[in-house]
This record gives structure tokens, C-alpha cells and sequence, in this order.
């Protein structure tokens, strides 16, 4: 089970106080391309569950994924992730670089987020990034890496018909990780094709007392925040921010 506290932020102001703030933490910053997937017929999300590829493109600080996808059903001849316009979202462009990209296959399920808390069944696991990259481009080849058990954990608890996967999109996400009193804090600038959120956000055992912690930062540095009522990829799927 993965619990997080998830805090809002308003807009670009807050997020440029919050990073200002918290620069003597920052460790690192990743440049992230979330893709996801369901089964043909639904059967991830017919029970609350979705299948995510990440991608870290700069592990050598080098932009690998230039291109990406669109929501299913809506490949123009122009679509847009963050600030980029690609002829064909459904074709990603690589670099030679590639094999310094991180991927990630996580399968997560029945996320609930009260007060700021977001509580989800999680299951991880680094993946070849070349094999991730085929199958963002044919989302039924999820079906044959043998080499991941978190895939075939997928296509068999979910009982994944002779339809396979079928990619949903995805968006990217500019997070900055900070250590900070103990906890790690992620300051997330989330780019959708239908504009952009902003969010902190910190994995902790102890969720009520880091909530307490981050608040009393925001409030006696005056940055506005409220509580995430909902995760990034419902914002994702809803087409609008919340």
C-alpha cells in the first residue's frame, strides 16, 4: 500500500515560492513521461486499476522522449504534450541516448485520496526502456514480455482477453525532490495537453504528521495550497484541471 500526502498548489507563483524556498534541499530533478494502459475491454479499469510506464528521460541530462501520446480517441494531425507538437502522437522520437532512459511498470489500484492523504495498492518494477518503448508504440506487446512479473501479474489478475492492452495517452511531469526535516518532498509541475498543475507530494508512514509539517511551511511563508481531491491521472482522464 502506498500512502501519500498530496497538497495542491493554485499555480506557477506558488510552485516558483515553494521551489525557491526549498532549494538548500533539492537533491534532484526528473523529467518524467507517464504513459498508461488499460485492457481492451477494461478489465484494469472495470476494477479501479490502471498499468503505467514511466519514463526518466535525463539520467544523463539529456532529453530522450521527444513525442508522445494523446488521449485514446483523439490523435489530430497536431497534439501537444507539455509545450511540444508532434505530426503523429502515436510515434515516439528517440535519440541516441536512449539506453541511459529509466523505465518503470507499475501497476496500481483502488486509489482513494482523503484530505490530502492518498492511500493506493501499488506493484513496481524497473523494465528494459527499450522493450517500454515498444510497447508504448504496440500496446499489445504488454502482453508478451515474459522477463516482467508485474506484467504478466497484470494481464493475468485482471484476466486480459485476446484483445490485449490498449495505450490511454499520458503526460509529462517535471518533479523536484527535496530531503527536507527528514522526509522527502516532491514538488511536481504536471504539463497536460489541457494545461498544467502543480503539487507536493511526500510517501510516508506517518501521513497526518508530515501533512502538518508541510502545511505549517506553506502558511507561515504565505503559499496559498489545498488539499488534492483527485491523482493525476484522474485529472488525465477527465480533460480538465481540477
Amino acid at each position: 500500500m502506498e500512502v501519500e500526502v498530496k497538497l495542491r498548489l493554485p499555480d506557477s507563483s506558488a510552485h516558483q515560492k515553494v521551489l525557491s524556498l526549498l532549494s538548500p534541499y533539492h537533491k534532484k530533478t526528473h523529467h518524467q513521461l507517464n504513459t498508461f494502459f488499460d485492457g481492451a475491454s477494461g478489465e484494469l479499469s472495470s476494477q479501479r486499476a490502471v498499468l503505467r510506464l514511466r519514463f526518466y528521460e535525463n539520467l544523463k541530462g539529456n532529453t530522450v522522449i521527444n513525442n508522445s501520446v494523446s488521449r485514446v480517441g483523439e490523435y489530430k494531425e497536431e497534439s501537444k504534450i507539455g509545450n511540444e507538437c508532434v505530426d503523429d502522437p502515436r510515434k515516439l522520437a528517440r535519440s541516441k541516448e536512449e539506453e541511459n532512459v529509466k523505465c518503470m511498470v507499475c501497476l496500481k489500484g483502488k486509489a482513494v485520496i482523503v484530505n490530502g492523504v492518498s492511500r493506493a495498492e501499488e506493484d513496481e518494477e524497473e523494465l528494459d526502456s527499450k522493450i517500454g518503448y515498444e510497447c508504448v508504440d504496440d500496446p499489445r506487446k504488454l502482453t508478451e514480455v515474459e522477463s516482467s512479473r508485474v506484467l504478466k501479474r497484470a494481464k493475468e489478475e485482471f484476466q486480459v482477453g485476446e484483445g490485449g492492452f490498449i495505450g490511454l495517452g499520458g503526460f509529462r511531469n517535471e518533479r523536484n525532490v527535496f530531503e527536507w526535516n527528514g522526509v522527502v518532498l516532491e514538488v511536481d509541475e504536471t504539463k497536460y495537453d489541457f494545461g498544467t498543475s502543480y503539487e507536493i507530494e511526500c510517501e510516508s508512514s506517518e501521513p497526518e504528521k508530515v501533512k502538518e509539517m508541510i502545511e505549517t511551511l506553506l502558511k507561515e511563508n504565505g503559499i496559498d495550497y489545498s488539499y488534492s481531491k483527485v491523482s493525476k491521472f484522474a485529472t488525465f482522464c477527465s480533460g480538465k484541471l481540477p
